[in-house]
């Protein structure tokens, strides 16, 4: 499942995961450290909400 930004739009797909901030393609959303951050707007997992697209 793909998470959605609520502040940017920025869309995590864990098929890409995030290679730049340390996250491997692959890693599901809860699988994500709680530090991680946006890579767009630097916010928190708690901005990002399930993503139906």
């Amino acid at each position: 499942m793909k998470y959605i930004c609520t502040v940017c739009e920025y869309i995590y797909d864990p098929e890409l995961g995030d290679p730049e901030s340390g996250i491997e393609p692959g890693t599901a959303f809860e699988d994500i450290p709680d530090d991680w951050v946006c890579p767009l707007c630097g916010v928190g997992k708690e901005d990002f909400e399930p993503y139906e697209g």
